[in-house]
């Protein structure tokens, strides 16, 4: 395999919170009439691969691609599969659902799910936007339950003002919704299990409320968790864990950049246009709005056409 930058077709998904931002801001051809809140840039799941869009390579999935050249990509021939990002845009026109995503700990004592933590890079925020990640104060699980019931869940929620370029990490186990108003980049581990513990008393298009998922979600909120716990990052490296590394980088207008480290990275662009070039002068365009995988054997340099924003996800 003669390595090069891998560009992958969005997965869209319509929410009941979606809006129209993927179009405004970054000129994406979603489907038409439809609000989407999620566009899914890089997965592996049993039911959403990333199809690769470039190249000689192009209509094969992200999985099968590792696994015929293992090495090539990922700079190990025992590379363990699924692959072990998800990697998103949100558009949140209206609030998300209070929500929790179980840890390892919590899969195993019930049996099911998969553990997922995740990071909110915030690219966009209307006046007033908040997101709401862990709790107020050290709730219990029998003050949470009531709250459930009597419908004061908002209540216990550490509410928290965003402004766009803060990055926000969740680890398994944090209660969190995203209020309106957003443009995020949602970094995570592999996984599609969230369970919703309250939806602010909405109903969907049918006028039937959501589905939630109280027991699940009791056993897996860490109750102790509140905002001091989970720190807020504007530059450098933005995270840290041990499941993902998240750095921010910005290159001027007519900036170059040596792409030969021998790792793996996927590049999310944030603002601006360039290219990447090879010895051989084979080029692949970027611009705002794309998530690119690198794989560890490509050598290069990025050319940057414009002033540019990104943030390299590394594994």
């Amino acid at each position: 395999m003669k390595a090069y930058p891998l560009k992958f077709r969005p997965i869209y998904k319509q929410r009941i919170w979606g809006g129209r931002k993927l179009r405004k801001v970054f000129g994406r051809d979603t489907p038409p009439g439809e609000e989407i809140g999620e566009s899914w840039e890089l997965a592996d799941l049993p039911e959403d691969k990333s199809v690769l869009t470039n190249g000689e390579f192009a209509g094969q999935t992200l999985g099968s691609l590792i696994q015929q050249y293992p090495k090539e990509i990922t700079a190990r021939a025992d590379f363990p599969l699924p692959f072990p990002l998800l990697i998103k845009f949100l558009d949140a026109e209206d609030v998300l659902s209070v929500q929790v995503h179980p840890d390892p700990q919590t899969c195993r004592r019930l049996g099911k799910g998969q553990p997922k933590t995740e990071c909110w890079y915030i690219i966009l925020a209307e006046p007033g936007a908040v997101i709401y990640k862990g709790l107020k104060e050290t709730v219990t699980r029998e003050r949470f339950t009531q709250a459930i019931e009597n419908g004061s869940v908002a209540e216990l929620l550490a509410e928290v003002p965003v402004a766009a370029g803060q990055c926000h990490l969740l680890p398994a186990g944090t209660v969190h919704s995203i209020g309106a108003g957003l443009l995020i980049a949602e970094i995570q581990t592999p996984s599609d299990t969230t369970y919703r513990v309250f939806d602010f008393n909405r109903v969907d298009q049918n006028g039937q409320p959501r589905q939630l998922h109280i027991q699940e979600a009791l056993e897996s909120i860490h109750f102790e968790a509140g905002p001091d716990d989970l720190p807020v990052t504007t530059a450098g490296r933005l995270v840290d864990c041990e499941y993902f590394a998240v750095d921010k980088g910005h290159q001027p207008r007519n900036g170059r950049l040596l792409v030969s480290s021998g790792q793996m990275k996927t590049v999310i662009f944030l603002s601006g246009f360039g290219s990447f070039e090879d010895a051989q002068e084979e080029v692949v365009e970027f611009k705002a709005g794309e998530t690119i995988l690198v794989p560890a054997q490509y050598e290069g340099r990025m050319k940057f056409g414009d002033d540019t924003e990104y943030l390299t996800v590394t594994v």
